[in-house]
């Protein structure tokens, strides 16, 4: 296995605690409801496949990448493990619900390593997914982080470590595995799930079980991330093909994001005219 840099261990660290730390200043300060659709953003899969391509090389990451696009599947099935075990409050609700979470998470990622996905299908079987989860998620109540938890350097610390452990142990485990297990883990919601943890740990389980009723509709940007490097990272190297991911998944998001606030308006333009 090929010795990774210090300084790359040290970039990892860097901008997965920042992904994380961002994610929970929009959830107070805005919505749960854009932070669900901001998880949805390329944020913990653009690192984990960046770091596969520069530690392995472009193409496996490229060849992950096709599988990364099914893979989202078991992303959106651990969000559903979490939501229904984990609705307590408390740290026994937030074990309930990451043990549920993990096991739904892994359960589906074995029965999609049975399969051999290109990258039509791979998107196909997480759109359908993403058809399915909404609708399942469609009755979970509205809820909106109220308090502003104080700073705590003890947070801040187990923020890091758990973001850091994730990222460490997807790529650490990319050398060893093929690329299709290496898709499916580059997959794995690397800052949303320690943004959830500690969520229901200073919000309680309303907001978090919020936030995962809009990952589902936030999956686009990292449909179109995912497709937009898998063609890009051979020929076009690791930055330009990030780049690129990241333009294309931006205008993803901006775009649906423009189309739900024309929809709201629309609904209440003929709600008040009827």
């Amino acid at each position: 296995m090929l010795e990774v840099p210090i300084s790359w261990q040290l970039a990892k660290v860097m901008v997965s605690v920042a992904m994380v730390l961002g994610l929970g200043v929009v959830a107070v300060r805005v919505s749960p409801k854009v932070a669900g659709l901001l998880a949805g953003y390329p944020l913990g899969t653009a690192l984990a496949l960046f770091f596969i391509g520069l530690e392995i090389s472009p193409l496996f990451a490229a060849q992950s990448a096709v599988h990364t696009l099914a893979g989202f599947t078991a992303t959106m099935a651990l969000g559903a493990g979490y939501w229904l075990c984990g609705r307590r409050p408390g740290l026994s609700g937030l074990l309930a619900g990451t043990a549920g979470g993990i096991t739904a998470w892994f359960g589906v990622s074995l029965v999609l390593a049975q399969f051999e996905f290109t990258r039509l299908s791979g998107t196909l079987v997480t759109l359908c997914a993403i058809v399915l989860f909404s609708w399942l998620f469609r009755r979970i109540p509205e809820s909106r982080a109220t308090t502003r938890p104080p700073f705590s350097w003890s947070a801040l610390c187990v923020r890091a470590l758990l973001a850091t452990l994730i990222v460490f142990a997807i790529t650490s485990l990319a050398h060893w595995v093929p690329p299709a297990w290496a898709g499916t883990l580059a997959a794995f919601p690397i800052t949303m799930l320690p943004f959830l943890l500690i969520l229901h740990l200073s919000q309680g389980p309303a907001p978090t079980a919020t936030v995962i009723k809009h990952y589902p509709m936030g999956l686009g940007s990292l449909l179109c991330y995912a497709l937009c490097v898998s063609f890009t990272y051979e020929s076009w190297g690791l930055a330009l093909g990030t780049l690129a991911g990241f333009g294309v998944a931006t205008l993803w998001l901006v775009g649906w994001m423009q189309a739900q606030r024309w929809f709201t308006q629309r609904r209440m333009a003929l709600g008040q005219t009827t």
